[in-house]
């Protein structure tokens, strides 16, 4: 079940990236409820992986999918995932399917050498620099695993998390 919550932000997006677990996919319920609450003209990003990314690529078939270059090594996994970000933040929504818990030592940051720092976690990698960036992120975490501390994750039910809202201020002319 996909929580109120999360449809209605998706409901909104200009921009939606999706990315996770090369392991593991969301349920396919889960995928086909998030790909209907996309509205029209939402764009959307998704890497070559397998696992989350082909989910995602198979039920949206107009998405812009962001590739590892040809002989590009292990440098050319980070920069397929800082560009398929880019292309959503600031003002998208990025949706992440980690497997697995946080690394130690990783913090959002909108620096990508600081986010994809050798961490060996893509997904808390990208994670880190959607939210760095200034995009609204949703977590689906795996059953056991808590969101880390400081990384402003509030909980919306059914393991699924959202960055927190930005309070907007205005200012009084007195």
């Amino acid at each position: 079940m996909v929580p109120a919550p999360v449809l209605a932000l998706l409901s909104s997006a200009p921009a939606v990236g999706f990315s996770g677990s090369r392991s593991v996919a969301p349920a396919p319920t889960v995928v086909g409820a998030l790909v209907a609450a996309l509205p029209p003209g939402c764009s959307v990003s998704v890497g070559c992986a397998r696992g989350v990314d082909a989910a995602f690529r198979v039920a949206c078939p107009g998405a812009a999918v962001f590739r590892v270059a040809r002989g590009s090594g292990p440098s050319g996994f980070a920069a397929r995932s800082v560009a398929c970000v880019r292309s959503v933040a600031p003002g998208g929504v990025w949706v992440s399917f980690p497997g697995g818990a946080c690394p130690p030592g990783l913090l959002p940051s909108p620096s990508s050498s600081r986010c994809f720092c050798g961490s060996r976690s893509g997904s808390w990698a990208s994670l880190a620099l959607a939210l760095g960036l200034g995009a609204v992120c949703l977590v689906l975490l795996p059953p056991g695993v808590v969101p880390p501390a400081g990384w402003g994750l509030v909980p919306l039910g059914g393991g699924w998390f959202r960055s927190a809202p930005v309070a907007s201020s205005q200012l009084a002319l007195f």
